[in-house]
């Protein structure tokens, strides 16, 4: 009997997974994987500045899923059989041991991508997958029971079993191909993403960050806390990536104009400002407002927030009237910033849309349209706020996908 063609398209975290998953669990299978650029686990190389996000520190699937904007409820299931603790185990048994920080995020205790990139490459070489760079696939379709690929050097190569896992609709092949067979494409659109303002006086901080802050869009009923940072042409860091997940389309609907609301100190209520004010003026009453910050905003963002407030450079803290000070809490606690643009987070550039979840099988990845076909990672509409959530998404449906093509009567 031939050995069993498994064909994957897309050399990503997704591919790979599925790739090793495949090869492992039917060794008498033939694995090929296609990528079309001349290298391999491109995304996987750069994330998380070069040291990969490889998962997340959350062992409940049911709270894990709510870190996806998109895919979330379809991801329950996926995650009881392959989560963020089997990819630890995962990555442990093939000697890489990943680190928690402070913020749940995991990463390879070498702080090196290429930690990750080797181990995947070391797998699928000692599981027999043949990896071939530089293939791009043209036309994907089935053929009685087979699949028949024609590759843009006009080679062709059939396959039993085949997986779809080009990655973010960015790159539409993918989505052509999952068309192809029928498959509902929704319309890609940016997701994890920094802001663009229109408001010089902050941006002239470039480089400053605050460690907790709180984001809102109240026209979109969205808000975030975490750590942000002033850039050149706006906002980035983790709230703003959240919280440009969560609002992905309605933000680009607005053609991503918008107030966005900036609370800088959302630990201190109302009556705990009063409190802060008064310990001002007792212990710090002859010295100048702008040069003392409260709580541990930056001097220059303080001194730019008290100008903004109204509150003249001469004030001392013993001269604060309650309406000077009503005006810095207003201040503080909801400065409106006019967003008109956006960027791509440069390591994460996630989009949201793809295949319609509706049509995949998400016991097996496997298309509810055509037999045999298999779809896993960001092809899919499926997203996750930064984190390591995205790639444990690729992890889990590559996983799910690999065993399900090498393992046909056992997919359940």
């Amino acid at each position: 009997m031939p050995p069993r063609r498994l064909v994957i398209i897309g050399g990503g975290a997704a591919g790979f997974f599925a790739a090793i998953t495949a090869a492992e669990t039917l060794p008498t299978a033939r694995v090929t994987l296609l990528e079309r650029s001349l290298q391999v686990l491109g995304k996987v190389r750069i994330s998380g500045g070069g040291r990969c996000n490889v998962t997340h520190a959350c062992f409940d699937p049911r709270e894990f899923v709510t870190h996806y904007p998109r895919g979330g409820a379809e991801l329950i299931g996926p995650l009881h059989r392959f989560q963020a603790r089997d990819t630890v185990a995962w990555f442990a048994a093939r000697g890489v041991t990943l680190k928690t920080e402070a913020d749940g995020r995991m990463f390879p205790v070498s702080d090196s991508s290429a930690t990750i990139v080797d181990c995947l490459m070391q797998a699928a070489r000692r599981a027999g997958v043949q990896v071939r760079t530089g293939c791009e696939v043209l036309t994907a379709r089935r053929v009685g029971e087979v699949f028949s690929l024609e590759l843009a050097t006009t080679e062709r190569i059939a396959a039993d079993d085949l997986l779809l896992a080009t990655g973010g609709c960015r790159v539409p092949s993918g989505a052509q191909l999952a068309a192809g067979f029928g498959h509902t494409i929704v319309p890609p659109v940016p997701s994890l993403f920094a802001f663009h303002l229109a408001a010089p006086w902050l941006t002239e901080l470039a480089g400053t960050s605050v460690g907790a802050v709180e984001i809102r869009v109240a026209a979109a009923g969205l808000c975030e806390r975490g750590p942000l940072l002033v850039t050149h042409w706006g906002l980035s860091g983790p709230a703003v990536l959240r919280l440009s997940a969560r609002g992905a389309r309605r933000f680009h609907d607005w053609k991503y104009q918008f107030p966005l609301l900036v609370n800088w100190w959302p630990a201190c209520d109302a009556a705990q400002f009063a409190i802060e004010i008064q310990s001002r003026r007792r212990t710090d009453g002859a010295r100048l407002v702008k040069n003392v910050p409260l709580g541990n905003l930056p001097a220059r963002l303080w001194e730019t927030l008290v100008q903004k407030s109204g509150v003249g450079p001469a004030v001392r803290w013993s001269a604060l009237t309650r309406t000077q000070a009503e005006q810095l809490r207003g201040q503080l606690a909801r400065t409106e910033l006019p967003v008109v643009g956006q960027s791509l987070n440069r390591e994460e550039f996630v989009t949201c849309g793809g295949v319609e979840l509706s049509e995949v099988d998400f016991a097996t990845m496997e298309s509810r349209r055509c037999p045999r076909l298999h779809f896993a990672g960001e092809l899919l509409n499926i997203d996750g706020l930064t984190g390591g959530f995205n790639f444990q998404a690729a992890w889990t449906t590559g996983w799910l996908a690999g065993r399900a093509m090498a393992a046909p009567e056992a997919r359940r």
